[in-house]
């Protein structure tokens, strides 16, 4: 990784307003760094009385970062930059740059601040509304983030639909029409497997059924697993919040997970996907922190590098025959488990699953289409909040055969509308397919990768995802960078593909 007092190339002989612009950029870039940790504490160690004061804080910053981001200085300096002839890396990130402030300069100040302050105080509100299993004291601060959302999608272009405009905060170059694609895709191919699964004899393993499984062992194990996979600790840490996230950047990106003392693979498999968001962060280039060369290529890309980690490489039987041991010698009543089992018990598709973030490779996404297809009738009027847990309940027993008992298992599991993220879940899916389609090229190009991570040697894998993806930050639109790294162009072929084999195999399904 490059030292952090390098003088990156594309500064050499650059316009002095490419200078100016990004000097002004790293200001704004820094202010959302340090919304960044005051966000983390709130989810992780703020007491539970600070609300009222940290979301004046975040309030106050917010509208700084928006200040900043439609300055003047960088007004004029994108102004003077567009008939400069730059080098192609001064041209991507110019055209990052002005992006954000396209859409930063049309939204105004106040509103800004007030979706701040808003969502600081929903999470709070969610999180109670959630213990208790009560709906309608969420309900409020849902109601008005749909309305400030809205707002601030018609400020951006009151002539296309509010939820396109939304998601674009997350993935600005695939389209939503690509999403609706992908999820549609899923959706007529996924359902017939989940069918025949239904309808199979075979019986997958389930060793930790019944168990009890000390979250400090749990935590422990976690840990280690984290250590073997390369998490840099010194830039790094592992708590618990309420939903797992990673939060940071190349020099300080952080995990939480959370602990269920009946069901360890929860925890597992959430650390190792949060490794992959945290692994991303820190590959990017710490010279370029600051600036769109610094940062990551939106949820679309984040999101496959958290795939990658957990599905293929951390559901792979290959992983379990490298941690087989270690999991029976951290938990009791493990002695006889082989790692075909816990391979099994990884993958194991449960018909009962109602929580998304526990959910198997296949029905996960249908768990994304219910979210997804709610918040965009929320955004375009189509739902009222208050019908939000029966019109979420219905389509779990459409989509999964499933109906949630309580709000808790049902529309409050998620924090991301508590942070005004309509638009974000689509992204899940995306990442999803994106991982497989990395995952065949790295099979191609690495040798021996199954054995490689037998042996728990993942250096290989680490440094193709260095090459291929991070270094790059955000220099290449996210089809740029799919074609840079595997190609071809984005398509869920490979992950159909995948899926359909690898349940085929662990199911007994003849005909795929």
């Amino acid at each position: 990784m490059a030292d952090s007092e390098a003088v990156p190339d594309h500064l050499d002989g650059a316009p002095e307003a490419y200078h100016t612009l990004l000097d002004q950029y790293r200001r704004v870039s820094n202010l959302g760094s340090a919304q960044g940790v005051l966000s983390w504490d709130q989810q992780v160690t703020m007491p539970e009385g600070g609300t009222p004061a940290r979301s004046k804080q975040l309030s106050t910053l917010s509208g700084l970062h928006q200040e900043l981001l439609t300055s003047d200085e960088i007004a004029d300096s994108l102004d003077e930059l567009e008939d400069e002839d730059l080098s192609p890396t001064q041209a991507a990130v110019v055209r990052e740059i002005d992006r954000e402030y396209r859409r930063a300069e049309r939204v105004p100040q106040t509103l800004v601040e007030e979706i701040s302050e808003t969502t600081s105080e929903a999470l709070p509100a969610w999180e109670q509304a959630r213990a208790e299993d009560d709906f309608s004291q969420f309900a409020p601060y849902l109601e008005k983030l749909v309305e400030l959302k809205r707002e601030y999608a018609e400020h951006i272009d009151p002539d296309r639909d509010a939820y396109e405009v939304l998601f674009e905060e997350y993935e600005p170059y695939l389209g939503l029409d690509t999403a609706e694609d992908v999820l549609q895709r899923l959706r007529d191919e996924l359902v017939p497997l989940l069918d025949d699964i239904r309808e199979s004899d075979a019986d997958l393993a389930s060793p930790f059924e019944g168990g009890e499984y000390p979250e400090d062992v749990q935590e422990d194990l976690s840990r280690d697993i984290l250590d073997d996979l390369g998490y840099d600790w010194e830039h790094g840490r592992l708590d618990t919040s309420s939903h797992p996230f990673t939060s940071g950047n190349q020099f300080d990106s952080r995990i939480t997970t959370r602990f269920d003392e009946s069901d360890p693979l929860g925890a597992l498999m959430a650390t190792v996907h949060e490794f992959g968001h945290a692994f991303y962060s820190l590959g990017l280039p710490r010279e370029e922190f600051g600036t769109p060369l610094g940062e990551s290529r939106d949820l679309t890309v984040h999101e496959s590098q958290s795939r990658l980690w957990e599905n293929h490489v951390g559901r792979t039987e290959a992983f379990w025959e490298h941690n087989a041991e270690r999991v029976r010698d951290a938990f009791d009543g493990l002695d006889d488990v082989s790692a075909r089992e816990f391979y099994e018990a990884a993958n194991r598709v449960y018909e009962d699953n109602l929580i998304r973030v526990e959910a198997d490779e296949l029905t996960y996404h249908m768990h994304i289409v219910v979210r997804f297809e709610i918040e965009r009738d929320l955004i375009a009027g189509d739902l009222a909040v208050e019908d939000v847990p029966e019109v979420w309940n219905d389509k779990y027993e459409e989509y999964l055969g499933i109906r949630p008992d309580s709000d808790a298992e049902g529309c409050l599991q998620d924090i991301h509308w508590s942070h005004g993220n309509f638009g974000y879940f689509p992204t899940y899916s995306l990442g999803s397919v994106l991982a497989a389609q990395l995952d065949a090229t790295v099979r191609e190009e690495v040798d021996e990768f199954d054995a490689k991570v037998r042996d728990g040697d993942f250096e290989d894998l680490r440094t193709w995802l260095r090459e291929n993806v991070h270094q790059h930050g955000a220099r290449y639109t996210t089809p740029e960078l799919v074609e840079e790294a595997t190609g071809e162009a984005f398509t869920a072929d490979y992950f159909v593909d995948y899926l359909t084999a690898k349940f085929a195999d662990l199911y007994d399904l003849d005909g795929y």
